[in-house]
């Protein structure tokens, strides 16, 4: 599955990240590869949680990028 990951640095220089699509799935990291690497177990427990719990699993999204010349 794939998943939609935003990650922010706050004010200290910590690394905060978030999956949109799973409310409440929320991680950080000292540095942008660790907040990635902690999102990723975080998103394996919310969907153990959700399976666990009889919950659907929210469908994974396509997404493309786009350049465009201003």
């Amino acid at each position: 599955m794939k998943f939609r990951v935003l990650i922010k640095q706050d004010e200290d220089g910590a690394f905060t990240s978030e999956v949109p699509e799973l409310p409440g799935c929320i991680s950080q990291g000292s540095t942008r590869d660790a907040a990635l690497e902690n999102i990723k177990d975080a998103i394996s427990g919310y969907i153990t949680s959700l399976k666990k719990h009889d919950e659907p699993i929210p469908f994974s999204i396509h997404e493309e990028t786009v350049d465009i010349q201003v």
